[in-house]
């Protein structure tokens, strides 16, 4: 899932606390909050089955479920509103799930928390994975999204590499001028290079003719 991918209510999904007792249908036997609509961004997200009859009839709605206290979705409800292809699934109740939000794997005392049998492991939180996957939950995906962003933008931030020559047209625009140039055009004159004095050998020494 890349960014300009994320739907707008995903961040409102993993932010929402879900199986509480809905305040209006407190003596209804199915109160309990496990719905969302992907269509409202009013709060309270959750709500359950009757306020859907009537405020959420015609909308997008998911269902959410319980697996060992943690939150998932059924594949089969969002594959096709979201890119879940980096998560982790898992098949709960003969239905293939993915898990809401991140869940690290607990371990035992005095092992390290990077320490993993797994060749698999979620990027963010660390937990084993089943298969070659980046993420174990919706969570984690979104936080690797926001990480990745924040490095490219860390990275555009970043001043370029110094050292290099300054190469820039001339002002006639045949040619090219250095760092080096640049500096001895801000000079009135260039010192001449110095001469070196060379002394010139004499040769052999020949006497005058006899005459």
């Amino acid at each position: 899932m890349k960014r300009e991918m994320v739907p707008p209510w995903l961040e409102l999904l993993l932010a929402t606390q879900f199986f509480t007792t809905c305040p209006n249908h407190l003596l209804a036997s199915r109160n309990e909050c496990n719905l969302f609509c992907i269509q409202c961004e009013a709060t309270p997200a959750a709500f359950c089955y009757y306020c859907r009859s009537g405020d959420h009839s015609t909308h997008r709605v998911i269902q959410i479920r319980r697996s060992s206290y943690h939150d998932v979705v059924r594949v089969s409800e969002i594959e096709d509103i979201l890119d879940i292809s980096v998560v982790q699934t898992y098949i709960i109740n003969s239905a293939r799930v993915v898990f809401l939000n991140e869940h690290p794997q607990q371990r035992n005392y005095g092992v390290s928390k990077t320490t993993s049998s797994s060749t698999h492991n979620c990027e963010i939180c660390g937990r084993a994975l089943l298969d070659a996957f980046r993420f174990c939950s919706l969570g984690c995906n979104l936080k690797g999204i926001q990480n990745d962003m924040n490095m490219a933008a860390t990275i555009e931030s970043s001043p370029q590499c110094c050292g290099k020559a300054d190469v820039r047209k001339s002002d006639d625009g045949s040619g090219t001028t250095s760092d080096k140039d640049s500096c001895n055009e801000n000079n009135e004159e260039e010192p001449p290079p110095k001469k070196i004095a060379r002394h010139r050998r004499k040769g052999i020494p020949q006497r005058a003719p006899f005459f």
